[in-house]
């Protein structure tokens, strides 16, 4: 099983200090750690080109992220102001999940250490998001003629606005978001299945209805490949989730969408998507814990 990891890729700040990613260069230490992944299984992804952009984004706004032609407004909606090194970390996270399908593909799992940017709209980035590596990912596989039908199972807190937008009009893209209903962002935009929850949800009404969605995913896309965005965010000690979730209970998410996957015969990328605890430590333990039982899931098939 293919581990992309960009954690390298952060963005220098004239005082010398860093936009707060500082969960991916940790994450990588834990898996790095662990010794559970060989050195082979260890993958620094390409950055996408343009040509692999436009498979998701307007040519205009793709050039203007690249080339740093967006305005202060449009970079004000994203979150971050631009650089090279924004750029270059967004391809390159898009270049995971790209790369984490075809691998996927051959042997049934991969998983990007970063990915899910889901906020990305065809022409504007919103939401901490500039490119969206789920619909490049998934675009580039059909491209390459390799399957056609791609589901996305996106269990981050917040709804996939961005993937939903623009998927709406490719029945080949389906897209499943279980995220809060008075969350981020105020305006949600239609999916192929969307399941809204209240502040406050727990462990058993959230695996319950997930149980539903995943299964509705499955059986309505008929998908030969899922992308799944395995947010930490619905966690109860997240600053912007609003939701109740245990670790125990994404821990059951992720074994819900990793069965369910495994018995659609489904081959499976993870991305980590969001996190915002108080606690740096229970992002990383949060998303440790799903890459451990995606190896787990892969080396017991």
């Amino acid at each position: 099983m293919k581990i992309f990891y960009t954690d390298r890729y952060v963005l220098p700040l004239p005082d010398g200090h860093t936009f707060p990613m500082e969960k991916y260069r940790l994450l990588r230490e834990r898996v790095d750690a662990s010794g559970l992944v060989r050195d082979d299984e260890k993958v620094v992804p390409h950055a996408v080109g343009l040509r692999e952009l436009l498979l998701a984004h307007d040519a205009d706004y793709a050039l203007a992220a690249i080339k740093g032609g967006l305005t202060d407004s449009e970079m004000r909606r994203i979150g971050f102001p631009w650089s090279a090194w924004l750029i270059e970390r967004s391809r390159r996270s898009a270049g995971a999940t790209t790369e984490g399908c075809f691998a996927a593909i051959e042997d049934g799992f991969a998983v990007n250490l970063a990915g899910g940017t889901h906020h990305a709209f065809r022409d504007h980035g919103e939401g901490y998001c500039v490119f969206n590596d789920s619909v490049v990912a998934a675009r580039c596989v059909q491209r390459a003629g390799k399957i056609q039908r791609i589901a996305v199972i996106d269990c981050d807190v917040h709804q996939g606005n961005g993937t939903a937008a623009i998927c709406r009009l490719n029945p080949s893209i389906f897209t499943f978001s279980i995220h809060g209903a008075r969350n981020y962002p105020t305006r949600k935009e239609i999916g192929d299945l969307d399941i809204e929850l209240a502040d406050g949800t727990g462990d058993r009404e959230y695996l319950d209805r997930l149980e539903v969605g995943v299964r509705q995913t499955m059986e309505r896309s008929r998908a030969q490949l899922a992308i799944y965005l395995a947010g930490a965010d619905p966690f109860e000690g997240d600053r912007l989730g609003r939701m109740k979730l245990t670790r125990e209970g994404l821990s059951e998410r992720d074994r819900v969408v990793f069965e369910a996957c495994a018995a659609y015969g489904v081959p499976l990328v993870v991305t980590m998507a969001g996190g915002y605890a108080r606690d740096i430590a229970d992002i990383v333990d949060i998303h440790w814990q799903t890459v451990r039982r995606a190896i787990a899931a892969h080396r017991g098939r």
